[in-house]
């Protein structure tokens, strides 16, 4: 057998596993898993709004306030494990193309496989926290640390005025793609009862406006930590969503913004529902 056709067959074979039912049922625990740690953040920037401290309002804060609990070592570990197979599953979209007519093209390979980055780093953080690695800093202190570095690099002020650009610009494409209903073409729509689809249809909106607005204010601030040479001015989530609050709006700007987060958590287990992967 040549090596052609051997590179046929390893490919063939690669497309039968992306499109297994093992696939299928990890990508929708990855969705799962996403859907908990957004709806802890969204509750813990609530209990900001309101005036309670608590814990921060970030993914260590939820992963934090999981392991508090009865069995949340066992939750933290499900957890971890779910983010892994949404892990894979970007990246056998990337490699063979995601479902739909135009996931073969090479943008939405590319942009699988950047989703595939981001959910293997958070899979990483979460895994680390459940086998006890609580971290030495906040989310927000990693965030100042990490520009810190960057800003040290050659161009590197550039750098991270690109990167806060960048970041900025995907909160900004998750808003209108929200508002639009992008997520439409990705949903079962035909086994999906009335009911159902105003449930994705509210909490797909109003969590991906909220998200939308907390990626591009934290886009802003690393842009604003590039022009000012300031490392310290990027923030985390944490301090994102507390910025919030020194707006003219005040707490209830956190408060909306929190609950959208809420109900992006609740999407997110919808689409573990009615996603087609």
């Amino acid at each position: 057998m040549n090596v052609q056709a051997l590179s046929l067959r390893g490919r063939s074979k690669g497309r039968q596993a992306a499109n297994s039912s093992a696939m299928d049922a990890a990508a929708r625990w990855g969705f799962a898993a996403r859907g908990v740690i957004y709806l802890l953040i969204g509750l813990l920037a609530l209990q900001i709004a309101s005036g309670g401290s608590g814990q921060q309002a970030d993914r260590g804060g939820a992963l934090a306030e999981i392991g508090e609990k009865p069995m949340g070592s066992v939750v933290l570990w499900a957890l971890g494990i779910g983010l892994v197979g949404m892990a894979l599953w970007r990246l056998s979209e990337a490699l063979f193309g995601a479902s739909g007519p135009d996931g073969g093209k090479a943008s939405k390979r590319l942009l699988s496989a950047a989703r595939f980055v981001f959910y293997g780093f958070v899979a990483y953080s979460v895994l680390s926290f459940a086998a006890g690695d609580k971290g030495g800093s906040s989310g927000d202190q990693q965030s100042q640390d990490i520009t810190a570095r960057a800003m040290e690099l050659p161009a590197g002020q550039w750098l991270v005025g690109a990167a806060g650009v960048g970041i900025l610009g995907a909160g900004l494409w998750i808003g209108v793609r929200a508002a639009k209903r992008s997520y439409h073409k990705h949903l079962k729509l035909g086994q999906m009862s009335r009911r159902a689809k105003r449930f994705m249809d509210v909490t797909g909106v109003g969590g991906g406006l909220a998200r939308g607005l907390l990626f591009a204010a934290l886009g802003w601030f690393v842009v604003k930590a590039a022009v000012d040479y300031k490392p310290d001015e990027a923030k985390g989530f944490d301090d994102t969503l507390r910025s919030f609050t020194e707006t003219p709006a005040g707490p209830w700007l956190l408060a909306l913004v929190a609950a959208g987060l809420v109900l992006f958590g609740m999407f997110s287990f919808g689409m573990a529902r009615y996603r087609k992967v």
